[in-house]
């Protein structure tokens, strides 16, 4: 087992183990995908993941984070995404697509607009009006946050219904994987931590009450997404905070949802926010990787890792040592959408070209050859990447 070995989950096999993580570009408009989306997305498959994943996709209007966000809550939407879906499979990369919905963090301005909630100012700046966010409590998501309306037992089957007919549309737009955002403070998440549930009905309190509503978000999919294609849910595995989410519930949650038909878990961490300020986080390489290791162990299902993972070794090993069935990349994806290419060369023994699409990769080792006998540079390096980048 290796890096780039196949894996097979359900019906459907991933050709190696690299994921591009989903990665919000807030450039949608009323949740429509354009030629943004298609080519930053094209791209991966062009660079040799195995599995691609669409950005954080909303399955209601007031579920967006902001107004950039893509949606999948009207049938008008699958044809963008469809068309995302079909190239990514063309070019041999399995489709995937991330359902969200982002609670009591909807309704704000796009990182570089200051990820601050919007407000009237936003109307004659940008045309873009605040809406009110709902979640699990009535608590804003930090100091200086509109207070979010809690949801009623209606809102709550509004939302796990609008989930399920999400992953409607998501089968009938062509994606083999749907992976549900139930982490980094978004609104499943919210349910399951302490620090955001307040509730002292069914969807609250004890730890059975709070995982109440992602339990039904799974069976809500399963309803209606077919056994022979993957369930992933992306989990905050702990909050880092006292009195939050802890990594045990996470392998708890983690069995749970295994019996109602999730096939992995996507081990991530912290996002909730609140008044309680966070912890410095142990950041370093694979810092998050315990995480997956131990649900991987203790859930008895396949993981995935994520989080400053980027040196193709230490992939690898994740993979081969049994920590996580999946290594998935985010930003440095983005700084290198040929990462998997030139990770793979890393690994085998400078074969720099071998997994090169033939449209890129005769033209490459054409040159390569070439440029090494004239002596003019260094071809590759034994990270993959040129030593004179």
């Amino acid at each position: 087992m290796s890096l780039f070995s196949p894996l097979r989950i359900s019906g459907i096999e991933i050709p190696n183990r690299i994921a591009i993580s989903p990665m919000s570009q807030y450039r949608a408009t009323d949740g429509f995908a354009n030629d943004w989306h298609f080519v930053h997305l094209g791209r991966f498959a062009l660079g040799g993941a195995g599995l691609v994943f669409c950005e954080a996709t909303a399955v209601e209007e007031r579920g967006r984070r902001t107004p950039g966000d893509l949606g999948i809550w009207q049938d008008d939407h699958i044809a963008g995404l469809a068309r995302i879906a079909q190239f990514l499979e063309a070019e041999g990369a399995v489709p995937g697509i991330q359902l969200a919905h982002a609670g009591r963090k909807a309704s704000e301005r796009r990182p570089w607009h200051g990820e601050s909630p919007l407000n009237d100012g936003d109307v004659a700046l940008r045309g873009e009006a605040p809406w009110t966010a709902i979640a699990p409590s009535a608590i804003p998501y930090a100091d200086g946050w509109p207070a979010p309306r809690a949801m009623t037992l209606d809102d709550i089957a509004e939302t796990v219904a609008a989930f399920g007919a999400a992953a409607v549309r998501s089968l009938a737009a062509g994606f083999k994987v749907i992976e549900v955002y139930a982490a980094h403070g978004f609104l499943i998440h919210e349910f399951c931590s302490p620090i955001a549930n307040r509730r002292t009905d069914a969807y609250g309190g004890s730890f059975e009450g709070r995982v109440r509503f992602p339990i039904e978000v799974a069976e809500a999919i399963r309803q209606v997404w077919p056994e022979r294609l993957p369930l992933i849910f992306r989990l905050s595995a702990t909050d880092w905070l006292d009195g939050g989410w802890t990594v045990d519930e996470t392998v708890e949650l983690a069995r749970r949802l295994k019996a109602v038909g999730v096939n992995v878990i996507d081990c991530s961490s912290g996002g909730i926010g609140g008044a309680q300020p966070t912890p410095r986080l142990p950041l370093g390489h694979g810092f998050q990787v315990p995480f997956s290791e131990r649900v991987r162990r203790e859930a008895a299902m396949p993981t995935m890792a994520v989080g400053m993972i980027w040196n193709p070794a230490e992939a690898n090993a994740i993979v081969a040592d049994g920590r996580a069935d999946l290594v998935a990349l985010a930003r440095e994806a983005l700084d290198d959408p040929n990462w998997p290419l030139h990770a793979h060369a890393a690994l085998n023994d400078g074969h720099a070209f071998s997994m090169w699409k033939a449209e890129f990769g005769w033209w490459l080792e054409r040159r390569d050859r070439i440029v090494r006998k004239l002596g003019l540079r260094q071809s590759r390096g034994t990270s993959g990447q040129r030593q004179d980048r």
